[in-house]
């Protein structure tokens, strides 16, 4: 027969017994908001980066996109020496029969960096590209320069080749701007330089050929024009 003692001793065990059930379900429901906490912060970091990126590409898209005045003008690229920069050439010439001037020149290529991304991904050029041919002087005495030519701070001319489908009858225009901060005039389609493009052009009727970095891209997506294609294998039979 259990005594008074007994029973009260079977009391406090079953408290206590009790007590560690409450405390294991209050420790699994605090483990559960801790984990439901943590996995909202990793889902609401991992939004928070992708909206980062979405703004900078609407940004992007939007900032560097070509503008143009109210009679036809193209509004100068700002800041464009921020963009991709792609190549730089001196002295060129797409013609055998050009003389030699009697200075030296500098070629430099910018493209928007959301025309860039695109290249990268497809190997071809979006709508809206917009392309920055600047041209500096070359010059051989200066500082401690000893032989070779260096670029000059003068701009000697401004160039756009600006992607535009629903503005162009051949999507792609030429501009020529007299400086970086004025207005730069539509070069007539009927130029030579359309035609030379279209049938030189590497991809999409623009010199990528010259742009070391984005022609393994063009070969890898198989964007390179048939024309080039046919003149490059010409070349190398000769």
């Amino acid at each position: 027969m259990l005594g008074p003692h007994s029973q009260g001793s079977d009391t406090e065990v079953g408290r206590q017994h009790s007590l560690r059930q409450f405390n294991f379900a209050l420790e699994v429901t605090v483990f559960r908001k801790l984990i439901l906490g943590a996995a909202l912060v990793c889902t609401f970091a991992t939004v928070v980066t992708l909206l980062r990126f979405y703004v900078t590409d609407v940004r992007a898209g939007s900032v560097d996109a070509p503008v143009y005045a109210a009679n036809g003008d193209m509004r100068p690229p700002a800041n464009y020496r921020e963009w991709i920069y792609l190549s730089t050439g001196i002295d060129m010439s797409y013609s055998p029969k050009a003389g030699m001037q009697d200075h030296s020149m500098f070629d430099n290529v910018f493209v928007n960096p959301a025309a860039y991304r695109s290249f990268l991904a497809t190997g071809t050029w979006p709508d809206k590209t917009v392309m920055v041919l600047e041209a500096r002087g070359a010059q051989t005495k200066g500082s401690i320069n000893q032989r070779g030519r260096f670029q000059d701070t003068e701009i000697m001319g401004l160039e756009v080749h600006v992607k535009d489908e629903a503005r162009f009858p051949g999507k792609w225009a030429f501009f020529d701007f007299d400086s970086p901060e004025k207005n730069g005039t539509l070069i007539p389609q009927g130029a030579p330089c359309y035609a030379c493009h279209a049938a030189h052009g590497a991809v999409d009727t623009t010199f990528v050929q010259f742009y070391p970095t984005l022609m393994p891209i063009a070969k890898t997506k198989g964007t390179l024009s048939a024309a080039f294609q046919k003149e490059e294998a010409t070349q190398i039979a000769k």
